[in-house]
């Protein structure tokens, strides 16, 4: 490989040597926020991982091994340095039933074909697409995530008891838990206040547990979930009959899976674009989580994407370049194969503690106030989406919010056509139409209505310099306007019209009067004149 050719692939997968260096320099102080910040990362994903795991039905190990390798891979490769992944909730409760009815061997080939289709979606550059969600959707998101995170923390109350049924916590362990979750958030909110020197969350962490440890108090922790205890995982395919009928069975949650996980994943990086100003990189996130999931399905791990609590645990603590992420993951896997002992001992409530403290950054409190001053259907999706998001899941949500908001936009617009007439200037006894507004199938009722054909003269001229002519159904509405002039024996002239317009008007296309000042914009069809039909 030459050295143009190296230099080339490197750019391609999307490599900046300056995403693994803090802006301000290589000085000790700045990689020692980045370290300490993916030590924290790490610290909160054990839980996360576990509980996932438990809710898709696989083994805690597939978690830890999904939140290891998704995250090693995607901060190596991903489209935003900061940004942190691994198993997720959103996943997981899509996994459940593949799980309960195939078994865990056709979850692992599932991830597989997950992590293909995510990367058929970064080869076509399909992560582009997410520009399409609206800032009202953005907020719901944020708002709704915000909650289910919340809401899954409460459920670390819980515990099993003697009849195997899950149970709240009683009694002290229940008040000194609460204690304990204060605690820790109050450490985190004082302690930036007089030094920034360590990472609040987590000085949180190791205070809440030494505190517990010293006095023994006994409240669930880690070890409490599961062991994570654990060696390196093994590279297997998944034991599966390669056939038809496993496709059959796999493919559909595979689509819904690598859908949830990269409409997650692109949230979040815009999310944490916001927050550490930079733009772009969707394309590459797709490659990447498709690159991670396909590699997590060969080694028994339950797949993942972007995880926004994490993702703000970490730019919060100073994360800013692809170091904490990377150190984040090779943490998590030095706890599974040497200090799992030590890790299982860190209270739960400290860890609910650092979770609800996310939920506060992550809410968009400021929503509350724009919803008295956007318009009302902005309003009505910021309120939506948030509710789906908790009710439902993220993928639906953002889908509803996107289709609600293309709705309204297109609603509105179909107000904006209208007309203004006048006499014609350069042909004598003629009548000119000088439309508004854009013409696309939502207007076209309202455009038709503004002719009167048995009204006007003989000639009329219907003048597009202030509109634009959109889709299809735009021009199928001009020639109906045309046919019925031409019906009662009037002449229809169409000015300021682009040349593609010309070609797809196929009855009324010479009626088009070519100006020199015509524009150049296309319109969203083409026409196959061997075929006679319009196409996308």
């Amino acid at each position: 490989m030459t050295k143009t050719t190296l230099a080339s692939f490197v750019k391609s997968i999307g490599f900046n040597a300056q995403d693994y260096m803090p802006k301000e320099g290589a000085s000790f102080s700045l990689f020692r926020v980045e370290i300490l910040s993916g030590l924290t990362v790490a610290l909160a994903l054990v839980p996360e991982a576990i509980a996932f795991a438990f809710v898709a039905g696989v083994a805690p190990l597939s978690g830890l091994y999904a939140a290891f390798i998704v995250g090693i891979i995607t901060a190596l490769v991903g489209g935003r340095p900061g940004m942190i992944s691994g198993a997720t909730g959103a996943l997981a409760v899509v996994m459940v039933s593949l799980v309960m009815d195939h078994g865990a061997q056709y979850l692992f080939a599932t991830v597989v074909l997950m992590g293909i289709i995510q990367l058929i979606a970064g080869i076509f550059k399909l992560g582009k697409f997410i520009r399409m969600v609206p800032q009202p959707v953005m907020l719901g998101f944020v708002n709704g995530l915000a909650i289910v995170i919340g809401i899954s923390q409460i459920n670390q109350f819980k515990t099993i008891n003697a009849t195997g049924e899950s149970a709240w916590i009683t009694g002290n362990t229940l008040i000194y838990s609460i204690g304990f979750v204060v605690l820790t958030m109050s450490i985190i909110w004082l302690l930036p206040k007089l030094t920034k020197a360590l990472p609040s969350t987590l000085v949180a962490i190791l205070s809440t547990t030494i505190l517990v440890l010293a006095f023994k108090i006994d409240i669930p922790s880690v070890g409490d979930l599961a062991s994570v205890k654990g060696g390196l995982p093994n590279f297997l395919i998944p034991d599966v009959p390669l056939d038809f009928t496993t496709l059959k069975i796999i493919f559909p949650y595979a689509f819904i899976l690598a859908a949830i996980g990269l409409i997650e994943s692109l949230l979040t990086l815009n999310l944490v674009g916001e927050i550490t100003n930079k733009r772009g990189g969707a394309s590459q996130e797709c490659l990447a989580q498709g690159l991670a999931n396909t590699v997590t399905g060969f080694f028994g791990g339950m797949g993942g994407c972007a995880m926004i609590g994490q993702s703000m645990i970490n730019v919060k603590s100073g994360g800013r370049t692809r170091i904490a992420g990377i150190v984040s993951a090779l943490f998590l896997l030095l706890f599974i194969l040497y200090t799992s002992s030590l890790i299982e001992l860190i209270p739960i409530a400290a860890l609910v503690g650092v979770m609800f403290m996310v939920v506060i950054g992550t809410f968009a409190w400021n929503s509350l106030k724009i919803l008295f001053l956007v318009p009302r259907s902005d309003a009505l999706v910021i309120i939506l989406v948030t509710v789906v998001t908790v009710v439902e899941d993220l993928a639906v949500a953002v889908i509803v919010g996107v289709i609600v908001s293309a709705l309204v936009f297109a609603w509105k617009s179909a107000s904006r056509i209208r007309a203004i007439e006048r006499p014609s200037i350069r042909e004598k006894g003629a009548k000119v139409y000088e439309i508004e507004g854009p013409l696309f199938f939502s207007s076209t009722n309202s455009f038709i209505e503004i002719f009167k054909p048995s009204e006007d003269p003989d000639v009329i001229i219907i003048d597009f310099a202030r509109s634009k002519v959109i889709d299809q159904s735009a021009l199928k509405a001009i020639e109906d306007i045309a046919d019925k002039y031409n019906s009662i024996g009037k002449k229809v002239k169409l000015r300021h019209l682009t040349r593609d317009c010309h070609k797809l008007l196929s009855r009324a296309g010479q009626l088009v009067v070519d100006s020199d000042d015509d524009p150049d914009y296309g319109v969203a069809v083409d026409y196959d004149v061997k075929l006679g039909i319009f196409g996308k």
